[in-house]
């Protein structure tokens, strides 16, 4: 097989890189490949089995056309301090024109044009006075909601905009490998239809998400693409009752909140805050299940999910940061007999594993049927947890009641884009034709970020 573009993984980065060929007016053959399936084949059983059925192949949350976006609760970041370092590589001013104008190709597509939190009201300068009391950093950033059902939809234009448009889509296809000789990468060798094929391609991009960090970390050990390891994020999604959070839900949807608690000053943030919202599993390869959490546009729960995560930066010798926090992950699984884990705030400080019969009673109740109530500090890394208390503590000072005996912690939640690919600012890699995009990369950490890379990406691929 013969393409001129060949794109590594339909989520964000991959599609975006796509739709801004076409729009320039490029003409050479995309081709993408895609080990989950299309939007609108992509089910979760969960919905009406009340528990995760580890679905086979790849689990549907995580895999597919659109990526995990299409299934999370799609809010898009609109400005270039959130969703990672690709600011630290382009610039900051060229990363929020990319933003700016990559909103635009999402309102295109039906995208919601109300804006979250986008103004500096007194309401604002009140939780940010109490942050800043706190020792926290609030950081202001717009949000435009899609909502999960909504996203999906818009997805699902995307595809029929591409196919439309002669972008072929090898859906349900896995790439096991890329051909790489005399440090220029050739194409990808794939599983189409059950067959091993061979494509070539004058231009690879690899843009596999999070959900394909790990497989693309072993790639670059395999071939020699220049990479170091990155930061892993280890933690717990924290859901607490509407009232709690109805100030800050309503004056910005998500508060974005940074600190360094004591003793370890390790940098603890705040991420993915869900109004209303559902705490979710999603299921990684080898079974690994980690928590997140959605949010939809009609569809509402009397709960509040965020996300508390801690950023973990290894030195020599150690430089596998990736199975470090899959190992976590592992153990957790283990105690929750291969679901999530879940326990009360209250208990952590008294030493205690919650039992089933305290869920029942409390007045937060999980979003999420299946979980396992338990001892999440039996299996989270102490360092992490220390520093996951000291934050729900400040975040106290800001949201009172959010350290309520109540609140509820799910573990594991993992983030996994360790991994930085190393490349210039024309996103070339060490390897000549070879590009990486998205989370997989290590450069961005979420929708709009990994979508922004992908637009730049077209520009540069419509230069050639």
């Amino acid at each position: 097989m013969k393409t001129d573009i060949l794109i590594i993984g339909a989520g964000p980065a991959g599609i975006f890189t796509a739709i801004e060929l076409r729009r320039l007016g490029s003409r050479r053959k995309i081709t993408v490949v895609e080990k989950g399936k299309a939007v609108e084949n992509r089910r979760c059983p969960k919905e009406q089995t009340q528990k995760c059925v580890n679905c086979k192949p790849s689990c549907n949350i995580t895999t597919g056309f659109s990526g995990a976006g299409a299934f999370s609760d799609g809010k898009l970041s609109l400005s270039y301090e959130v969703g990672g370092e690709l600011p630290s590589l382009i610039g900051e001013a060229k990363a929020q024109d990319l933003i700016d104008y990559t909103d635009t190709i999402y309102l295109d597509f039906g995208a919601d044009t109300h804006v979250e939190g986008a103004e500096e009201t007194e309401e604002v300068k009140n939780i940010r006075r109490r942050a800043i009391s706190a020792g926290l950093k609030l950081v202001l950033c717009p949000i435009r909601h899609l909502g999960t059902e909504k996203a999906q939809q818009l997805y699902l234009d995307i595809e029929n905009w591409l196919r439309d448009r002669d972008v072929e889509l090898l859906l349900e296809t896995e790439c096991r490998n890329l051909i790489i000789e005399n440090d220029v990468c050739l194409g990808a060798e794939i599983v189409l239809n059950g067959r091993e094929e061979t494509v070539y391609a004058d231009e690879v991009v690899v843009a596999t998400g999070r959900r394909g960090a790990e497989w693309l970390e072993e790639l670059c050990e395999k071939h020699g693409i220049a990479h170091s390891p990155g930061t892993v994020d280890i933690g717990v999604r924290v859901e607490c009752r509407n009232e709690i959070m109805e100030t800050i839900n309503r004056v910005l949807y998500e508060g974005k909140l940074i600190g360094y608690p004591k003793p370890y000053k390790n940098k603890v943030r705040t991420f993915c805050q869900n109004p209303g919202g559902f705490v979710s599993q999603e299921n990684y390869d080898g079974g690994l299940a980690v928590v997140n959490g959605h949010s939809y546009k009609t569809r509402k729960s009397e709960n509040t999910n965020v996300a508390i995560l801690c950023s973990h930066n290894f030195s020599v010798p150690f430089n596998q940061p990736i199975e470090y926090a899959r190992k976590v992950g592992e153990l957790t699984n283990m105690l929750a007999d291969g679901r999530l884990l879940v326990q009360r705030y209250g208990d952590i400080l008294d030493g205690k594993r919650t039992w089933e019969k305290e869920l029942v009673r409390s007045n937060v109740r999980p979003t999420i049927p299946d979980a396992v109530a338990g001892d999440i500090t039996a299996a989270m890394p102490y360092r992490a947890m220390a520093n996951i208390i000291g934050f729900i503590q400040a975040m106290d000072q800001v949201v009172p009641g959010f350290a309520a005996n109540e609140t509820l912690l799910y573990a594991p939640e993992l983030k996994f884009y360790s991994n930085r690919v190393k490349m210039d600012e024309e996103l070339n890699t060490n390897v000549k034709r070879l590009h990486c995009l998205g989370d997989s990369s290590g450069w961005t950490r979420g929708l709009m970020m990994a979508s922004s890379m992908g637009v730049l990406m077209g520009r540069k691929l419509a230069e050639c």
